[in-house]
């Protein structure tokens, strides 16, 4: 089947690490202020009496709404000394407009009411600017996509952990292609082709979706339905190991809850790549097929037992396997040792993500033989 053997070593990035390894940027590609920390809600302004906007990463804990004072409950005081430390002070609107001015850059609408309603911390500003200084055409993206721009304020080495996520996958795919294939690898070049742009689309999935990111903006207080549903998706960590600290607490339920929640985004994800990957796949052999008649032919795929493989297998192996991954380099970044040599955080991210890979194409190999896909 043409989409599992593109995908079936699957599950893993890394643009071009020289772009981040000059020493101006080591800091901004692996913080040692943050790395797999994400972002509380910044408390309200000093004069009290500006609406809340939040700053937070995908969870929060039960306070991701900053009470209008700016009480912050019990321990406020050392929560305001926590995040002034970790994250800088709280610049007031005339300060971010002053440092906007002088580098010549236009903020996004959403931190400059940020910055309007309760300022914005000093890092999360100077990292934008660094983001900015980035090669083209990332500092492009960055500018157009509010979904990457605020993972990678989040976590400034995102970018890293996609490309190495698609790098390893895209050559293990390649490799398993050559060697299923032969000789009619480039007469087949349209279905590996079309396995491994899918194959991208599912890596950026995989990362993207358990990645802590910046939010700015109100949360809603509307009691609609939908809007409840996503005040409890909001207050849940971003991945199951994400790490507490002070104001953002998560219990057991919420973990558990994460675990489930990013599984049924996981297997939505499988399913409808699986559709398209494995639809493209099958229209290709059928076409190819209906010109040369004679030629022996292998049955073609199921198409929704196929797509439904990828959508199981990516809500229970890889939502798994993923999980752990995060919390191992969120662990090995917090250590002392990550924190003063970075590139050992590189390194482990890709050693294990290379693992996972290999373990995982292997996995689905054997969960496709059971279900008789392949």
């Amino acid at each position: 089947m043409a989409f599992s053997s593109a995908l079936s070593l699957s599950l893993s990035l890394s643009l071009n690490p020289p772009l981040f390894i000059s020493p101006s940027r080591l800091n901004l590609l692996i913080s040692p202020l943050h790395p797999r920390q994400s972002f509380r809600p910044i408390s309200a302004a000093a004069d009290n009496k500006l609406p809340p906007l939040i700053i937070s990463c995908d969870g929060g804990g039960d306070d991701k709404v900053p009470p209008v004072n700016g009480g912050g409950g019990e321990g406020g005081g050392e929560e305001e000394d926590y995040e002034e430390m970790e994250y800088g002070p709280l610049m007031s609107f005339e300060d971010v407009m002053r440092e906007v001015e002088e580098r010549g850059v236009n903020l996004p609408a959403d931190m400059l009411a940020a910055a309007e309603s309760v300022g914005i911390r000093k890092i999360l500003l100077f990292r934008y600017f660094d983001l900015l200084a980035l090669p083209w055409p990332i500092a492009a993206l960055i500018r157009s996509l509010a979904v990457l721009r605020n993972r990678m304020l989040a976590d400034p080495s995102f970018l890293f952990k996609v490309g190495t996520e698609i790098v390893i996958d895209s050559c293990c795919a390649t490799f398993a292609e050559v060697q299923k294939r032969g000789k009619d690898f480039w007469n087949e070049f349209e279905l590996y082709a079309a396995d491994l742009l899918v194959g991208i689309v599912v890596d950026f999935a995989l990362v993207g979706l358990l990645a802590p990111y910046v939010r700015f903006g109100a949360i809603s207080a509307s009691k609609s339905p939908l809007s409840r549903f996503n005040r409890i998706c909001s207050s849940l960590p971003s991945s199951v190991f994400e790490a507490e600290r002070p104001g953002c607490k998560f219990t057991v339920g919420q973990r558990i809850g994460t675990f489930f929640y990013k599984g049924v985004l996981y297997g939505s994800v499988g399913f409808v790549c699986g559709i398209v990957g494995q639809g493209i796949a099958n229209a290709i052999m059928t076409a190819k097929r209906s010109v040369n008649k004679s030629e022996e032919h292998v049955p073609v795929p199921p198409l929704v037992k196929s797509a439904a493989l990828w959508g199981v297998f990516l809500a229970v192996s890889s939502n798994t396997r993923y999980q752990i991954i995060n919390g191992l380099e969120r662990m090995v970044e917090s250590s002392p040792v990550a924190k003063g040599m970075p590139p050992v955080a590189m390194a482990f991210t890709v050693g294990v993500r290379f693992a996972n890979n290999i373990y995982g194409g292997m996995q689905f190999v054997d969960w496709a033989r059971l279900t008789g896909v392949q």
